[in-house]
């Protein structure tokens, strides 16, 4: 992670860049004041990705003013979530954007080649749970790592998860997704030796109360090694699979 100040420094051993080019370069401003949003211009520096953007409540017109900033400062690769189709068309005509309709996800550029440790796996309850899986499966696709994706594996059929228990064990770190009683997280943490991050969806019938049973469920795990994001937050659990998935090239 951080590949863009170490390069910076790389390029200052190497003699291509001078002391002067890099301090100039560390001193640019760290973020961009639009009156409606500061643009975090350093978070590449320090963390490793840049800032994604949230698009719910922002207009079209404000999301296009983040993305031109991001773009004059280099920031070919950017990340929208919770886009909603209109406001996607509507940047489509001035930004080459992708968009996925189910977890309402916008990418302009090309993800990175996958590298870190090895897989995320991204497993789901149901077909139901899908738009948040894939907002998880992507975000984590577009930060660099490689994803393998589970779906419909859920415990009321527990021979379909017991099916790809390969897939499971060579995992770096798996997403678990579900709603209804959220047992599936329990059952992929008492399988896996490595961590398991617990996804609650609001999908259920009236008793789930939108989520909150799954999440009392995951966050009373017996399993070991679980941990919880909040209800519907497949993008969150997807950056924290990649962050984990890349924490060995940490120095």
């Amino acid at each position: 992670m951080n590949t863009e100040i170490r390069q910076l420094l790389e390029d200052v051993r190497s003699g291509a860049r001078s002391v002067d080019e890099a301090l100039l370069e560390l001193k640019k401003a760290p973020f961009a004041e639009l009156g409606y949003a500061k643009v975090d211009l350093h978070r590449r520096l320090r963390q490793g990705a840049v800032e994604v953007i949230y698009g719910a409540g922002k207009t079209p017109e404000q999301i296009a003013g983040i993305l031109r900033v991001m773009q004059a400062n280099g920031q070919s690769r950017v990340l929208i979530t919770r886009l909603d189709a209109e406001k996607a068309a509507a940047l489509g005509r001035d930004f080459p954007l992708r968009y996925e309709a189910a977890p309402r996800v916008a990418m302009l550029g090309e993800p990175p080649e996958p590298d870190g440790l090895g897989t995320v796996v991204v497993a789901t309850g149901g077909t139901s749970d899908l738009p948040v899986a894939e907002e998880a499966a992507l975000t984590a696709e577009f930060l660099g790592s490689r994803v393998t994706r589970l779906y419909d594996v859920g415990v009321a059929g527990l021979h379909r998860i017991l099916a790809h228990l390969d897939e499971l064990m060579g995992a770096s770190v798996v997403v678990a997704i579900a709603g209804m009683e959220g047992a599936l997280a329990s059952v992929l943490g008492g399988l896996v030796d490595c961590p398991v991050i617990a996804v609650p969806t609001s999908v259920g019938y009236g008793a789930s109360f939108g989520g909150l049973s799954a999440l009392l469920s995951m966050l009373n795990s017996c399993a070991s090694g679980v941990s919880v994001v909040n209800i519907d937050n497949g993008f969150g659990a997807g950056f924290l699979a990649n962050r984990i998935n890349h924490m060995g090239g940490k120095t």
